[in-house]
């Protein structure tokens, strides 16, 4: 057989050089090499420490926020109520929303990366009607959390009966009642217009664009955990989170925040309803019939409501089984892209400002004290 300048016959060469493009082959269809790995995973733990970071400067807000209105109630004798609401509706939507927003926004650079994508990011989904025909299992799946929560908290309560402080954390209030029309309104406006549009763009707008390079599963999984530690309460944070799960899958499915802020505004306007009318009782005359009537048809009408909606979700949940979540980053699976996230050292500093809202300011108090 003929030999080449290299001593070897040309079939030999053909086989190395074949055995050599199948390992090529091999090497490229293996999932990523450690090399490759490093830099995903610390791009993953900076996304995590940044939204940890966000998160503090959030519950720091929240802090501030009870200082604040703690020296109003204290000046409220001087000043006028409805000038006290007024205020106090402010300076609420400065702290809970606006300064936190553009904190995470400058934090991830956020503006700067949705310039000329905001039409895009709120673009119409092809299915409209369709993407809208997922209220009732989304309010049945949330509003069936809270009523599990419910339940559960009152056969706990009820074992730890006498002890004041545990009855008082379990208790299923969402808000301060607010003591006039003034403050009822805001609270209203507050809820149906600027919780939704703040919050989505934040949770499922920035947070869950950070995270969905990593994993459209953990850019859901906790961007919902931070939605339901945002409305710090121990009562609020399972059906909120539940909430916040539905409206990351649904962000998912359409692409879109403009249908899951529409979907949240719902959510929140039925439940301001039910706020308006019982708080109106209390504001105006609790022995007016016409009120009591009316209160008392809006919530029978949210309990049916609930019902259904329970009962769409579960007949739902086949189809949303085959509904595939596009997979990303498979080297590392969600309980390790979950650990590192609650072991960066922002999200522990996150957390533990977090129990402290759920505890009620405990965790402070027992600093102060």
């Amino acid at each position: 057989m003929e030999k080449t300048e290299f001593g070897k016959s040309e079939i030999e060469q053909v086989n190395e050089l074949e055995q050599s493009n199948d390992e090529v082959l091999k090497h490229n269809n293996e999932p990523s090499s450690d090399s490759d790995e490093k830099p995903q995973i610390r791009g993953y733990k900076i996304v995590c420490a940044k939204l940890g970071l966000s998160m503090c400067v959030y519950f720091i807000c929240r802090l501030l926020a009870v200082w604040v209105s703690t020296l109003l109630f204290n000046s409220a004798g001087v000043i006028s109520e409805n000038f006290y609401a007024f205020i106090s509706f402010v300076l609420s939507i400065m702290l809970f929303y606006i300064i936190p927003l553009l904190a995470t926004a400058y934090i991830f650079k956020s503006f700067a990366n949705y310039k000329g994508n905001y039409r895009n990011l709120y673009k119409k989904p092809k299915r409209l009607a369709r993407a809208l025909g997922t209220f009732p299992a989304t309010y049945g799946f949330g509003y069936g959390i809270a009523l599990l929560t419910v339940l559960v908290m009152f056969l706990i309560s009820r074992n730890l009966s006498g002890q004041t402080y545990i009855e008082e954390l379990l208790k299923p209030t969402v808000v301060e009642t607010p003591t006039n029309i003034v403050s009822l309104l805001g609270l209203v406006f507050m809820l149906v217009v600027i919780a939704p549009l703040f919050e989505e763009f934040w949770v499922r707008g920035i947070m869950y664009d950070a995270l969905k390079p990593y994993g459209i599963g953990i850019a859901i999984i906790i961007s919902s955990i931070l939605f339901g530690l945002m409305h710090g309460s121990l009562f609020m944070l399972f059906y909120t989170t539940a909430y916040g799960f539905a409206f990351g899958y649904i962000r998912y499915a359409t692409g879109s925040l403009f249908i899951v802020t529409i979907l949240h505004a719902i959510v929140n306007a039925i439940a301001a309803g039910a706020l308006f009318f019982t708080t109106l009782q209390q504001i105006t005359n609790e022995e007016n019939r016409l009120i009591n009537t009316i209160a008392m048809i809006y919530i029978l009408a949210m309990l049916v409501m609930i019902v259904v909606g329970v009962v769409v979700f579960l007949s739902k949940i086949p189809a949303i089984r085959k509904y595939k979540i596009e997979n990303a980053w498979t080297q590392i699976g969600p309980w390790k892209k979950t650990a590192l996230f609650f072991i960066s050292i922002p999200v522990i500093l996150m957390m533990i400002l977090a129990f402290n809202e759920l505890s009620g300011g405990w965790l402070m108090g027992l600093i102060v004290n």
